[in-house]
């Protein structure tokens, strides 16, 4: 059994990705609702500079709207902590990286696991839902859904879906409405599973000013689903070196859209610094554009 296929839950079919490279090991965490296929073309752009990648699976996901639902932020992060120690056993040094809600989870490990990670990758960090296509009334949600109807509510996923590249956009939404949500995540998202990304970011909020480890933080600024907010709130308050990029066409699935390989490119630059320890950044640096 592959170290992946050991952290998740047996229930479902593991879809989890580990690439060996050299000592220097990123893990990579996917979205809420979504799968490892998200992180795996970078994956595979790290790898390819020499690193070794594990992108796991988080519990309860890649299966149905209850099997998520069966899940707690809790279970998620131990399922990381675990991912964390099976990397370390094949590497020396270990880098952290998430999209959305994967990167809030990056921030959290950062936090609990100070002395064993050496830097965070943060792709369209998500602390709140805030993007241009989140209706004006979003503000009801955090009341509403507390209530029995709000309890059982589905968040579907609408136009554009995270994804700027037409052809790529369509390939995905088929996956998607087909029910394939192992490539494709789920089209909508239980209100118990938003309830939990909310405690998870009630947490991280509290912890970004402890975090010292470097971080790469890369977001769309025509993010649909988190606005370039959500970027400037964890850098301005983490502890550590900070690198800000804000790419130009992509909206919120930056790993997979338009601009996946200057998402690779940063990153790869970024973790040459971390290896070599040349990380000259002392606050935020705004880096615009493609």
């Amino acid at each position: 059994m592959s170290v992946a296929a050991q952290l998740v839950c047996p229930e479902i079919k593991d879809h989890s990705f580990f690439l060996e490279g050299g000592e220097v090991g990123v893990l990579l965490i996917h979205g809420l609702t979504g799968t490892p296929v998200e992180m795996r073309y970078v994956g595979k752009g790290l790898h390819k500079a020499g690193y070794t990648v594990y992108g796991m699976q988080l519990p309860g996901h890649c299966g149905n709207e209850a099997d998520l639902s069966a899940t707690c932020w809790k279970d998620w992060y131990g399922a990381v902590e675990r991912a964390l120690e099976a990397l370390r056993a094949r590497v020396q040094t270990v880098v952290v990286g998430g999209l959305s809600m994967g990167a809030v989870m990056a921030l959290h490990l950062a936090a609990r696991q100070p002395d064993k990670i050496s830097g965070m990758l943060l792709y369209g960090t998500t602390l709140w839902y805030d993007g241009w296509t989140i209706p004006w009334y979003s503000f009801l949600w955090k009341p509403l859904i507390h209530t029995p109807i709000g309890r059982n509510y589905t968040f579907m996923e609408k136009f554009p879906y995270g994804i700027k590249d037409e052809r790529l956009r369509k390939r995905v939404v088929q996956n998607m409405l087909s029910g394939n949500s192992a490539d494709a995540g789920l089209a909508g998202m239980p209100a118990c599973g938003v309830r939990q990304l909310w405690k998870l970011v009630a947490e991280v909020k509290k912890e970004l000013p402890t975090i010292t480890a470097p971080a790469l933080i890369l977001h769309a600024r025509e993010d649909d689903m988190s606005s370039v907010r959500n970027a400037y709130y964890v850098a301005k308050r983490l502890a550590g070196p900070v690198d800000v990029g804000l790419l130009d066409d992509c909206y919120h699935m930056i790993t997979v859209d338009r601009q996946r390989d200057e998402v690779v490119s940063r990153s790869v630059e970024f973790l040459r610094r971390i290896s070599t320890q040349a990380v000259p950044l002392t606050g935020l640096r705004v880096a615009v554009g493609s």
